[in-house]
């Protein structure tokens, strides 16, 4: 989780809570949804933080001491939670960049010696499944496939068989993994990809794929459009 959605969620935190055992009834008031609103909201944002731990009492704590007494009876100041919160996201990042590059280096360590996968001097490695009879493109090509992108776990990403359609791009605008191993290959191949972090999304990720994640691509390089002169 980014640290800059949740001070989004410690805001809404510091904005409205009446009771962690409180719920809405027929006697509710406007203020009453309002507030229930918000502690809905800050729970979906929590929960989509996968942080394991949390306790929604202690959470419900700390609001209702920063709402009583003007904050007299808080524990710590907005700055100092900051500093906390600031400092685990820290820790956790760290700890998902080292696990998800030990991850991905026994992946490929190990793959490179599997049936039919070949090695490039990049670290990309690619298994053609099916052989096409078509031209390879080059970098400066559009091509069109049809491709489905899996974590080393097995958990699907994205995949245009799941839209329903093939996607049509030009070969330099998208990941060095993609941009590399689809020159390996001629239209109407299928092919694996297995793609390192670094020649994918690296340290960075992107929607649900972590930071430093190797990733698996099946792709299906249906046409190459020859770029124009």
């Amino acid at each position: 989780m980014k640290i800059k959605s949740f001070f989004f969620s410690a805001a809404l935190l510091g904005l409205a809570f009446t009771s962690c055992s409180a719920g809405l009834s027929s006697k509710s008031t406007d203020v009453d949804s309002v507030s229930y609103a918000f502690g809905i909201n800050i729970g979906e944002s929590l929960k989509k933080s996968k942080i394991d731990g949390l306790t929604p009492a202690i959470i419900a704590a700390g609001i209702s001491d920063v709402l009583e007494k003007e904050g007299a009876n808080a524990k710590m100041t907005y700055d100092e939670s900051i500093e906390i919160l600031q400092s685990y996201f820290t820790k956790m990042q760290t700890q998902t960049l080292e696990k998800n590059t030990a991850a991905g280096r026994e992946f490929l360590e190990n793959n490179k010696s599997a049936e039919g996968v070949i090695t490039l001097e990049s670290g990309l490695q690619y298994k053609v499944v099916t052989a096409g009879t078509g031209a390879k493109p080059t970098a400066e090509d559009e091509v069109k496939v049809h491709y489905r992108g899996t974590l080393l776990n097995g958990d699907e990403f994205d995949s245009s068989y799941e839209r329903g359609e093939p996607i049509t791009f030009r070969l330099d605008r998208v990941i060095k993994g993609w941009t590399e191993g689809l020159q390996q290959i001629p239209a109407g191949s299928k092919v694996i990809l297995y793609v390192p972090s670094n020649l994918a999304y690296g340290s960075q990720g992107s929607g649900s794929i972590e930071p430093n994640s190797t990733l698996i691509f099946e792709i299906e390089l249906l046409e190459v459009i020859p770029a124009k002169k």
